[in-house]
Formats: structure tokens, C-alpha cells, sequence
């Protein structure tokens, strides 16, 4: 039997893609065994009519040692 544990984590990038990676680099910076990301919310910053950002609001599971 394993424990996990969940945390949340916003993050934003140029694309949702980077910005789902950059939630995942972020939360690996303090915490290891990560093996899931969940999107729980998805925004984008809009200037002159054109998506210039992407923010993610993501749950990140991992498991404890």
C-alpha cells in the first residue's frame, strides 16, 4: 500500500502545455514522486484580441516515501 498526497499549484505559460509543464517543474522543485496532474481550472489573459497567456490552477498527486 502507498500514501499519496495532493497539492495545488498555479501556474501559467505561453501555451496550456507549457503551462501544465511549468505547474509540474514547480511542484518538483519541493516535493518528489509526482504521478499525476489534474487541470482543476483553466484561464487565459487576453490582450489586443489575442490570447497572450495561459494559467492553470492543477492538482498535483504524489506519493509519499
Amino acid at each position: 500500500m502507498s500514501i499519496a498526497k495532493v497539492i495545488e499549484v498555479l501556474s501559467e505559460g505561453e501555451s496550456i502545455e507549457a503551462a501544465c509543464e511549468n505547474a509540474v517543474s514547480e511542484a518538483s522543485d519541493s516535493v518528489r514522486n509526482i504521478v499525476h496532474l489534474y487541470i482543476n481550472e483553466l484561464q487565459a489573459e487576453v490582450k489586443d484580441n489575442k490570447i497572450t497567456k495561459y494559467r492553470v490552477n492543477a492538482k498535483v498527486t504524489f506519493v509519499v516515501d
